[in-house]
């Protein structure tokens, strides 16, 4: 699913405008938000029924879709607009107010006062977000704020396209901003909904889809897109009725050590819930016999890490019976260890995921991974290291990775409750992420994860995208069974009951 900034939702209006008609786009804009608003109703009303919609709309093209949505809701529901006074306005905006009017929707001045603004949504079953749209990048002025602060204490807010006081690009969000009950975008998402700290104010998230699409596709600039549940099983591999365990899947995983020997067991584990058929963990000697209390459908293999040079040529060895590769959870911070995990990398010919411990020995040696079919999965303090440009800010994400992906062509994922995930042509960002992955032990599961999705042959981009989907439905699924004390080994076990149902 195309996601798009602001600028080329910009572009991709001005096309839709120039082949159909501003007033048929607001049409089209009207039943979807139309649409919203009685789903709304029906999700948080209990089907109880709506008496009275208040909007407050500015002066341009998202004030007018408040007016054609309430043109075509039902005439009984009581349809307030309170529009801020605007000499010119868009053909699509004055057909839009003429076809509400007609209707019987009210309109009034914009509240002047806070008692106004608290006044106006009284006995107001829901409130419509109609004051600024996509293209407003200013902090709200005062009347708006005012608004905000009044519509903060009501429980059902709709916002049209975006929150009033969010940047559609950056997701940065002003002093004063709606934060709505849900979000109704209409085209295409808009990246900024997606992006912290925008996403505590969008609520629920709508696609209202306005038949712009070729639009949408032929705009120019940096390629966002984004996964739902179809396209998510699309890329799954299927199990072939004559498979062997081998051929669904041999992931070899390096990892554990004596202070971390957990983070092996839980990569090991998100490999064989992901569907594995033959999963083989590698870890030293004095870590083995721990593992092998705990993996019991899995091959534990230890190695001696004194052993530098006989390690690499064991663990290559290994890779022979194996299709793919996840290396790093818990190995440890010691330079033998580095030294193992630099030698190996150098050598691997199989597809692999590098992540935690593996990652810190090869920032200052990413030029061993030139070339080479894989994936790393660093968090943001882990980036900041890798990247060498230090603290990673939460609105310079998009641009920090981008830029990493460019200079070093190295597929990665950047983790964070809105994941994204760079190949260097299209940057992924997931949608499922929660915070009920922020438990230890997680990122080692989606290690895991994404090593079985590699060995079952997807190419990284596609591991790492439907690795990070697949990851966030299982920490959801494991928060509504448990709505406190989420661990890891709870998100390895819910990925099979995480799966969407087939359409």
């Amino acid at each position: 699913m195309r996601v798009v900034t602001a600028a080329q939702m910009r572009a991709a209006d001005t096309a839709a405008v120039a082949r159909v008609g501003d007033v048929a786009l607001m049409h089209a804009a009207g039943r979807k938000i139309a649409d919203a608003i009685v789903a709304l109703a029906r999700d948080v009303r209990n089907d109880t029924p709506v008496r009275r919609v208040v909007a407050f709309a500015g002066r341009g093209n998202n004030g007018g879709d408040a007016y054609a949505a309430f043109a075509v809701l039902e005439p009984s529901i009581e349809r307030i607009v309170y529009a801020e006074p605007t000499s010119q306005m868009s053909a699509g905006r004055r057909d839009a107010e003429l076809r509400a009017v007609a209707t019987g929707v009210v309109t009034r001045p914009f509240p002047a006062t806070d008692v106004d603004a608290v006044a106006a949504l009284a006995t107001c079953d829901i409130a419509i977000d109609a004051m600024l749209g996509v293209g407003a990048r200013a902090e709200p002025n005062a009347a708006y704020a005012r608004v905000i602060e009044a519509v903060a204490t009501h429980p059902y807010v709709l916002a049209i396209d975006v929150p009033t006081g969010v940047d559609a690009t950056t997701g940065a969000v002003a002093s004063h901003a709606v934060r709505a009950h849900a979000t109704i975008t209409l085209g295409a998402v808009k990246l900024g909904l997606l992006l912290d700290p925008a996403r505590a104010y969008v609520g629920k998230l709508m696609l209202g889809d306005i038949g712009i699409e070729r639009e949408i596709d032929a705009t120019d600039g940096m390629r966002f897109v984004t996964l739902d549940d179809a396209e998510f099983l699309a890329l799954l591999p299927a199990r072939d009725d004559d498979s062997d365990k081998r051929r669904s899947g041999a992931p070899l995983v390096i990892a554990g050590s004596r202070q971390f020997p957990g983070a092996a067991v839980l990569c090991a584990r998100g490999a064989a819930r992901a569907g594995a058929g033959y999963v083989t963990v590698a870890t030293s000697d004095a870590n083995a016999a721990v593992l092998r209390t705990h993996l019991i459908e899995e091959i534990v293999v230890g190695f001696e890490p004194d052993d530098i040079a006989g390690t690499i040529d064991a663990l290559i060895e290994l890779t022979r019976r194996s299709n793919a590769v996840a290396i790093g959870p818990g190995l440890g911070l010691s330079e033998r260890t580095g030294e193992i995990v630099r030698g190996f990398i150098a050598r691997c010919e199989r597809p692999f995921v590098v992540d935690a411990s593996a990652l810190f020995h090869l920032a200052k040696h990413l030029d061993l991974l030139r070339g080479k079919t894989c994936v790393l999965t660093p968090h943001a303090g882990e980036f900041a290291r890798l990247s060498g440009e230090g603290t990673l800010e939460p609105g310079a994400r998009v641009a920090r990775l981008r830029a990493f992906v460019a200079r070093t062509g190295i597929t990665t994922l950047l983790k964070g409750s809105a994941t994204l995930i760079d190949d260097g042509t299209t940057m992924h960002v997931n949608t499922t992420g929660t915070n009920a992955l922020a438990t230890a032990g997680t990122g080692d599961v989606l290690s895991g994860i994404i090593a079985t999705l590699l060995a079952q042959g997807l190419a990284p981009i596609d591991a790492a995208r439907a690795g990070a989907y697949w990851h966030g439905l299982a920490g959801r699924e494991a928060a509504r069974e448990r709505r406190i004390g989420v661990v890891a080994s709870d998100v390895h076990e819910a990925l099979g009951r995480a799966l969407p149902p087939k359409r």
